[in-house]
């Protein structure tokens, strides 16, 4: 989910030692809460703790380039309890070329993680000139379980000695709790799965008429059930003319999480979106857990063409599936694969498009493609199709062309 600039992340690499700061629950507001002002009315919170620059020291030899690297750190062994972690600066535009690492403290056994990377480079959100703007650089977020203590390590790679973007701080996300359980079911929470003729009737009954392809709508667990808060989020939304495209991501945020707490998951990435990156919404217009649970994201309509911060560039009559969890090495669970493409055979299908074919966007400007060029691309595609980035990591890529049959089976084709 994340641009491959420059990268030498996870080769030669020295050791690098962490700065101890400690910043007490007690700390003033400011310190805590600089992703921004924070609300009883919200669930969870979001605090963040600034790096501190790290000196290199003097150097001799091969290590001079290792050693004089720019580098930041903290420790803070002692926070209230969180669940997701991420670095932000200050300058979107601002290119973050090094590897980030945290390790947390696990609540109640007092036990350490080892090092985990986080996708360090940016490339999701809204395309220049859009209804949204990023007011944030930041990394890829990192789920890590209920956590109280947490230490972070920046460093510059490939033998650049540019300066560290400026402003970075550790947002830690505690997602809250999950939200009471109505004694009915049926209060709002899901949109249920019906038949291929049941949809096909639907869009019929909605539009006038029915595109003569389209997918089984799948089960929508919708917002309200995850627990957003739409006070969170921006009034409004936005809409594209239509869907063409259905990109796929990972949301680079770690595998280890169950599937009954997805919910979590999301608030936590919604939060971050939001209150760390600065966008106007969950990016992403659909989530898939590795259960294939699919989730409502970005708010607007699950079958209207709602514009999401998602790929770079390439926002406009498109939109965005992450599947939960971090695809680069890990095998993707058949269940998350068939899901993308039941979601894939319905909504491209409610705007006549097929899965198995190409089409053409028009890009706002990536690091692939200059704005205004038209672009052609496959109907499902993955986030590295439009930009250039490891998501949605090379394991989930590799399932498209499958997901693509089957969606397009789905559909009738």
């Amino acid at each position: 989910m994340r641009a491959i600039l420059a990268s030498s992340i996870g080769v030669t690499c020295a050791a690098l030692l962490a700065l101890p700061f400690v910043l007490p629950d007690g700390a003033p507001a400011d310190r805590q809460q600089l992703a921004g002002s924070q609300t009883a009315e919200l669930p969870g919170t979001t605090r963040s703790l600034p790096l501190t620059p790290l000196g290199g020291g003097p150097a001799r030899g091969s290590d001079r380039a290792v050693r004089q690297a720019p580098q930041a750190g903290l420790k803070a062994p002692e926070v209230k309890q969180f669940s997701l972690v991420g670095v932000v600066w200050q300058d979107p535009r601002a290119v973050l070329e090094g590897q980030v690492q945290v390790r947390t403290r696990a609540v109640g056994t007092g036990v350490w993680s080892p090092w985990q990377e986080l996708d360090a480079h940016s490339a999701d959100g809204a395309d220049p000139g859009a209804a949204e703007s990023r007011a944030h650089g930041s990394t890829a977020p990192l789920w890590v379980g209920a956590s109280d203590g947490v230490e972070a390590r920046v460093r510059q790679t490939g033998g650049t000695s540019a300066p560290l973007p400026a402003g970075l701080r550790l947002d830690l996300v505690d997602p809250g709790a999950d939200p009471p359980r109505p004694r009915s079911v049926a209060a709002g929470l899901e949109l249920p799965e019906l038949t291929r003729a049941e949809t096909k009737a639907e869009a019929e009954a909605e539009s006038g008429s029915a595109k003569p392809y389209i997918g089984a709508r799948p089960r929508i667990v919708l917002r309200k059930a995850w627990g957003a808060d739409e006070k969170l989020k921006e009034k409004g939304n936005v809409y594209t003319k239509t869907i063409k495209v259905a990109f796929v991501h990972h949301s680079a945020s770690g595998n280890g999480y169950g599937c009954s707490q997805s919910g979590s998951v999301l608030r936590s990435i919604y939060r971050y979106h939001v209150k760390s990156s600065g966008w106007r919404d969950f990016g992403y217009n659909f989530a898939v857990d590795k259960c294939g649970n699919v989730y409502e994201g970005r708010a607007g309509g699950v079958a209207k063409p709602v514009m999401g911060a998602h790929t770079l560039g390439f926002n406009t009559n498109s939109m965005g599936i992450a599947v939960l969890g971090t695809y680069t090495h890990a095998n993707p669970p058949a269940a998350a694969v068939n899901a993308v493409a039941k979601l894939a055979a319905w909504k491209l299908g409610l705007h006549g498009a097929n899965p198995k074919g190409v089409t053409h966007l028009t890009s706002g400007g990536s690091n692939l493609y200059k704005k205004g060029r038209n672009v052609r691309l496959k109907v499902v595609s993955g986030h590295r199709d439009g930009f250039a980035t490891e998501c949605p990591g090379g394991r989930l890529y590799g399932k498209l062309g499958a997901a693509r049959w089957k969606a397009g089976r789905l559909q009738g084709r």
